[in-house]
């Protein structure tokens, strides 16, 4: 199965049930598109729709839906910026609650905006930690 292969490390220490919407719509994006980045970003997509990044993986969201401006209208036609798994249609509440979990400095004082980008900061960090980087 290629999409167990390719699977990124972040899903890999996911739960499941994200490694296998991972795994199920990489491998059908692959038989549609052939492989490559398209068929990481369909399956990213779809990853995107039910979970979201916090820290070093990947976690259930509260609701289903488009988590930023990107996964609300993509397309290949259309390029807006993602927020790198962050949730940024959720809640500001929601978004203090994963800042916390991940002790984001300074988070009781920031917008939503400001939130999204320093969560997306410590997923990274998070990640590249995990990895060994």
């Amino acid at each position: 199965m290629p999409g167990r292969e390719d699977l990124p490390s972040t899903l890999r220490r996911s739960s499941d049930k994200a490694q296998r919407t991972w795994e199920k719509t990489h491998d059908s994006a692959v038989e549609t598109y052939g492989e490559g980045e398209r068929s990481h970003r369909t399956a990213f997509a779809a990853v995107k729709h039910q979970f979201e990044k916090v820290g070093d993986h990947w976690e259930p969201k509260g609701r289903k839906g488009p988590s930023d401006q990107q996964a609300a209208g993509g397309g290949p036609e259309r390029r807006a910026p993602t927020a790198g798994g962050v949730d940024a249609n959720a809640t500001k509440d929601h978004l203090m609650s994963v800042a916390r979990k991940l002790d984001v400095p300074g988070r009781s004082s920031m917008t939503k905006p400001e939130l999204v980008k320093a969560i997306e900061k410590a997923n990274d960090r998070a990640t590249r930690k995990a990895r060994g980087n």
